[in-house]
């Protein structure tokens, strides 16, 4: 087993190289660059001020100036091995929009992607695999019927969809004013008790959580149903009821815990996708300066040490995680050995 985690862990080290490298590469031929982007900036300033003059304030002088200031006057093999040198010390530089440390920036959008992606991974497994359990206990029976097109309803409504309804409904859209509609606190909430805090906290954060969790309920909760009804159709199922034992506890005791195999391994890969994935329309929408938007306009800004330095570090946690899946695979089910089969 040794082995095989040392050898995941060195292989990280030539798939983060070409992910940066890909990347890295591809920002070389992206037209509208930061330089570009600035001057159009300032052209536009100075017509709305009535002080651009052209030929003037985008001269070869200001060119060389802005590609000095952003590191873009080195030759590209040069910039392309300082980058690997700052990322191999995790220092992603400064980023061109926010004049600000990458790594302080992404430390300063992270809360907002916790509370998302947290809560989003806890109410999903905590609803949809005691329902799982209860649909393949109750396959065909009325329960499992309506609870599958509930499922499908929530699935097939997209989460950017469902976030503009809520708004509309309970939002101070049209019709009722009962949740706030911007941020994950109050103005005042530094002002609050610690009881008045943690409400005003849950209060923010019932409407995007809801657009985020609904559509993952289906998926989890049918992979959940689907593995139980598999094990309950198992030889060792029918041999245990065959000896007396009863249905509660041959299903608790036997089937639960072969059916949670690939729950239990899926919890690193799903705790990563619930902070990292699926949040940019809902920060969008209710005005969440989390993770999400910084990627999304990082990329639309041409913001590219925050493009590289996020990459960089999703690329790494999720390597890591997919070790982590694979190390809880041979705990919950030793009959795998990956040390064994890297030999």
């Amino acid at each position: 087993m040794l082995a095989y985690i040392l050898k995941r862990l060195l292989l990280m080290v030539p798939t983060l190289l070409g992910v940066l490298t890909v990347t890295f590469v591809v920002i070389q031929f992206v037209p509208g660059g930061p330089v570009e982007q600035v001057l159009a900036e300032a052209r536009t300033a100075g017509a709305e001020a009535g002080t651009y003059k052209a030929g003037r304030d985008s001269d070869a002088k200001q060119i060389e100036a802005l590609k000095k200031l952003y590191g873009f006057d080195k030759p590209v093999h040069v910039r392309y091995f300082e980058m690997l040198g700052n990322f191999a010390r995790f220092e992603f530089g400064r980023s061109f929009m926010h004049n600000k440390d990458v790594w302080a920036l992404i430390k300063e959008k992270l809360p907002v992607s916790i509370s998302l992606g947290l809560w989003t991974f806890l109410l999903s497994y905590l609803v949809s695999v005691p329902l799982g359990i209860a649909k393949a206990v109750r396959e065909g029976s009325s329960f499992d019927l309506v609870t599958t097109l509930a499922l499908l309803v929530g699935y097939a409504i997209p989460g950017f969809v469902l976030g503009v309804l809520l708004i509309v409904l309970f939002a101070g859209g049209s019709f009722w004013d009962l949740f706030p509609l911007r941020g994950l606190t109050s103005e005042n909430w530094a002002e609050l008790s610690w009881p008045a805090r943690v409400a005003d906290y849950l209060w923010h954060l019932t409407l995007p959580l809801t657009c985020m969790v609904i559509g993952s309920f289906a998926t989890l909760t049918m992979l959940t149903k689907n593995t139980f009804i598999e094990e309950l159709r198992k030889q060792y199922v029918l041999v245990a009821r065959a000896k007396g034992l009863s249905s509660q506890r041959v299903l608790w005791k036997h089937v639960l815990r072969n059916s949670l195999v690939p729950l239990v391994a899926g919890l690193p890969a799903a705790l990563v996708a619930a902070f990292f994935s699926g949040s940019l329309l809902i920060e969008t929408l209710f005005s969440l300066d989390g993770l999400g938007l910084l990627s999304y306009e990082s990329v639309v800004r041409r913001d590219y040490p925050v493009v590289l330095g996020s990459l960089f570090l999703f690329t790494l946690i999720g390597l890591i995680v997919k070790l982590l899946s694979d190390l809880l695979y041979t705990l919950v089910d030793p009959r795998v050995q990956f040390g064994a089969a890297a030999r």
